[in-house]
């Protein structure tokens, strides 16, 4: 299968060259590797002007944009400046952080789910951070979630979603919309990815008032909003998160911002939601 890859990367000079070997590496080689050097002030151009003169299908783009950590749109708009650089002769999409070592049977295993499943549209494996010198679960959230580190998508249905939606939230929202044109999602628990910069290092105040933003704007409704806030205030052990959530729902709320789904996928949406509450309840 034709591997896309766009990789967004700001400041990642101590990583970006471990991403880059892993994927030189692969068994299944991608087709196409653009990195999107976002703004960065250290030696990312450097490191990986070095790669694309050792490997043809390894490219750069240099971005200018603001130094402002704005999870969602930043890194969204960052993708869609390697992808519109690429053709449409590929099977499937990638969107990868700079801050990951793939097995080297990553793609390889990764293409076998999707030749094996007409119907998969999205697919991974699972983020292991270091702790205390051991590789462990970076357990942020439900086994069937994939994470935004680590996107791959089926062409067909990355376009049937509407592509990536530049906001927090857009790698729920993607799933969401994956369920609702009838795609299904599978995460391989064998492929174990490095991820070197645990999620959520560098978010400040402002950003955690976009999740809940991002909970108004997928039309999850007051009360779904408030059990998501409070299981993930649980998650990461903080009351604090659950006051900043639903700030952010609110805030999003009063100031009527622009959905991310129409008025029928919030409608399936809810009741998705509300069936996994129920699944976990009985």
């Amino acid at each position: 299968m034709k591997f896309y890859i766009v990789i967004p990367a700001h400041n990642e000079q101590s990583s970006i060259a471990l991403t880059l070997d892993s994927l030189v590496k692969q068994t299944c080689l991608p087709k196409q590797v653009v990195v999107v050097n976002d703004n960065s002030t250290d030696g990312t151009e450097e490191i990986v002007e070095a790669y694309v003169e050792k490997h043809k299908w390894i490219s750069l783009i240099n971005s200018k944009s603001s130094n402002a950590h704005l999870p969602g749109s930043k890194i969204v708009n960052a993708f869609y400046k390697g992808y519109e650089t690429l053709d449409e002769d590929y099977d499937i999409i990638c969107k990868f952080d700079a801050d990951l070592i793939f097995p080297n049977d990553y793609l390889e295993k990764i293409a076998t789910h999707f030749k094996a499943n007409p119907k998969l549209g999205m697919a991974s494996g699972f983020c292991y951070i270091e702790k205390n010198g051991d590789w462990i679960l970076e357990n942020l959230t439900r086994k069937d979630h994939i994470r935004g580190a680590l996107k791959a998508y089926k062409k067909e249905c990355f376009l049937n979603i509407g592509k990536l939606k530049p906001s927090m939230g857009w790698d729920t929202v993607d799933e969401l919309l994956a369920n609702y044109y009838d795609w299904e999602i599978l995460t391989d628990e064998t492929l174990h990815v490095k991820h070197l910069k645990p999620t959520g290092i560098s978010y400040n105040k402002a950003s955690k008032h976009l999740q809940g933003e991002a909970m108004y704007k997928m039309r999850y409704g007051f009360w779904i909003s408030l059990l998501s806030a409070l299981k993930l205030a649980y998650k990461k052990r903080s009351i604090r998160l659950f006051n900043d959530y639903m700030s952010g729902y609110f805030k999003a709320k009063n100031n009527t911002m622009a959905f991310l789904v129409t008025e029928e996928q919030g409608r399936f949406i809810r009741r998705l939601r509300w069936k996994n509450i129920a699944k976990k309840i009985t």
